[in-house]
């Protein structure tokens, strides 16, 4: 079930309340909850998105949409803050496709939806698709990674929505085959995420060259200042609807947060440890980068379960492939990056596991947020090394709600949930039925062997069967060394600082002297036709290597910019990737040439 659709029980809010504090950042009105009606019908919605509501078999709204769809049908600006999960693009999505159901004719392009990712660019595409099949409504995704020249086939020939990562969406605009002359609503979805990608300038250029009296609409699971800004210069007196998580589903949130103390030369060894002891039907592992998802791919995989990668380094679709594999169930564990897993919804998941802590606690609400929906028990996990103590209090802070601190498995524990586990699944054979043909081994067996030692040798084969045993070492406490994994990782340098706000404190003087690297592991890229003689910023270079080459802005160590050409210092082991995405596109509509910089080789 995609992630617009969780049902909840709680009213439609009416009436609205005006809400006037002097030092709020913009006046907006906060709805209240009175009415019990949560059937799509008493929302004013279009015969034919009901018809088709009806057949994909959805019949209760979730409140972020009982609240939002009637005041967007009313065409009001609206920012709306809700975590992943409770139902926001059928929110939008919905009175999107009403007003192009009621228009009698259509302009080239009626509405645009700015998402952070090309996989979330796909999801919304996909879920406005089956609301209006029954009306013939043309969505398009546009992102970086695909072919331009079917981007513009289809631009060309005719679309009602467009829904575009911003970087392409701007490339587009540069070259005139993205016309916004008749564009009456634009969305922002995840827009603190699009921020925290850097981001902010290509949506302040979009925006204001939008008409001026279309309707802005803005969705965000956070509610950092950024976003107040953006909100204030882009929107008319906004609605505001507020869901808190505890109300996404008319419950208090079904996770359990634990977080475990570990050195990070033992992190693979205590995340397989845990695994084992939880047993996840289907896990979200997060890492830092590319390199440490592959790793760790290989390391689980060495330990019995079926794990798949997802980062921006491979290929549009080999990423489709790992995500059709992991939704039909035939993987355990999906080891993605932030970037590449923003959007994903996976109904099956039961465990959130952040193998490295987030930088910014913003990215912890994002993540967790991808489970314990609709009433389901989820559970987050995070790998926490001794010196992250302070970053786990100020995500504590930001959710309000308490991390439980625990002590890593030990073998002992261990043992004694492979015991449960085998005993669980003799208990399901034995209600199963159907061991008559296995009687007579037994009854055999039976003349020669007590019939308890001829059980207890069936419980033996079966649990040495199920893969257990595999731990023989107890994982020291934090500061011990040994495990050549995490060694090789601490000598990637500190970390950055979060998102837009780490590079921009790198960021050097366009007409100053050149940063000098203080990493071993920064390759600098020579971009020319890249200048401020063709008006290019910094962020256009941020939105495009992240977009286009889908790395995050932890990866981006500096920017320089010339007349003519840019210099960007990136991280190592993601420089041929950024080369090869950015020969397949070009900067605000200008052709440019990628390469090494000779002078650093």
């Amino acid at each position: 079930m995609p992630e617009e659709w969780y049902l909840a029980g709680l009213s439609l809010p009416l009436p609205a309340v005006k809400a006037s504090a002097a030092d709020h950042f913009l006046a907006m009105t906060t709805t209240t909850t009175t009415e019990t009606e949560t059937g799509f019908s008493s929302l004013g919605l279009h015969k034919k998105l009901l018809t088709a509501l009806e057949r994909l078999g959805y019949e209760e709204a979730t409140p972020i949409q009982r609240q939002t769809i009637p005041l967007l049908i009313e065409r009001r600006d609206l920012f709306g803050q809700a975590a992943t999960g409770t139902g926001k693009t059928a929110a939008f999505a919905l009175p999107i496709l009403q007003r192009i159901i009621e228009m009698k004719k259509r302009p080239s392009v009626t509405a645009l939806v700015l998402v952070p990712t090309r996989e979330l660019a796909v999801q919304v595409a996909e879920a406005m698709h089956r609301y209006g099949s029954d009306a013939g409504v043309r969505v398009l995704p546009i992102y970086g990674g695909q072919p331009m020249g079917r981007q513009l086939r289809s631009l060309q020939e005719g679309v009602d929505v467009v829904v575009a990562t911003p970087g392409r969406a701007l490339d587009h605009i540069g070259r005139g085959s993205l016309r916004l002359d008749g564009i009456d609503i634009v969305v922002l979805d995840e827009a603190d995420e699009m921020l925290d990608m850097g981001f902010a300038e290509d949506i302040d250029t979009i925006l204001g060259s939008l008409p001026k009296e279309r309707q802005t609409v803005l969705f965000s699971a956070t509610m950092p200042p950024r976003i107040a800004a953006l909100t204030k210069r882009h929107m008319r007196d906004p609605m505001k609807i507020e869901i808190p998580r505890e109300a996404s589903t008319g419950k208090m949130p079904r996770v359990r947060q634990v977080a475990y103390i570990v050195s990070r030369s033992h992190k693979v060894a205590a995340l397989g440890r845990i695994l084992d002891l939880e047993a996840p039907t289907a896990a979200l592992i997060f890492c830092r980068t590319r390199t440490e998802v592959d790793e760790l791919t290989r390391a689980m995989g060495a330990r019995g379960y079926h794990a798949e990668a997802l980062h921006g380094g491979m290929s549009q679709e080999l990423r489709d492939k790992v995500m059709r594999r992991v939704r039909a169930g035939s993987a355990e564990l999906l080891i993605a990056t932030d970037v590449a897993a923003r959007g994903l919804d996976i109904e099956q998941l039961t465990h959130v596991i952040n193998f490295d802590v987030p930088s910014a606690p913003e990215s912890y609400v994002h993540r967790i947020g991808r489970v314990g929906r609709a009433g389901k028990k989820g559970v987050a996990i995070m790998l926490v090394e001794p010196r992250e103590s302070r970053t786990v209090r100020n995500i504590e802070q930001l959710t309000r709600q308490k991390i439980e601190m625990a002590q890593l498995p030990t073998i002992a524990d261990l043992r004694e949930r492979q015991f449960e586990l085998t005993q669980a699944s003799l208990r399901e054979a034995l209600l199963a039925g159907g061991l008559e043909r296995f009687r007579v081994i037994v009854e055999s067996l039976s003349d020669e062997f007590e019939l308890i030692d001829v059980a207890t040798a069936a419980v033996k084969l079966a649990h040495e069967a199920g893969g257990a045993e595999m731990d023989h070492e107890e994982i020291p406490a934090p500061g011990a060394r040994g495990d050549r994994y995490g060694e090789r990782d601490d000598r990637r340098g500190p970390r950055e600082s979060g998102g837009r706000e780490g590079f921009r404190s790198r960021e050097p003087r366009p007409d100053g002297p050149r940063p000098s690297v203080s990493r071993a592991d920064a390759t600098r890229i020579y971009i020319g036709g890249a200048g401020r003689a063709a008006g290019i910023r910094p962020g256009d270079l941020v939105g495009a290597i992240t977009n286009e080459a889908g790395i995050s802005g932890q990866q981006i160590f500096g920017i320089e910019i010339s007349d003519r050409f840019s210099l960007v210092e990136v991280a190592s082991d993601v420089a041929d990737s950024v080369i090869g995405a950015l020969k397949q596109t070009s900067i605000r509509g200008k052709k440019i040439t990628v390469r090494r910089d000779k002078e650093r080789e």
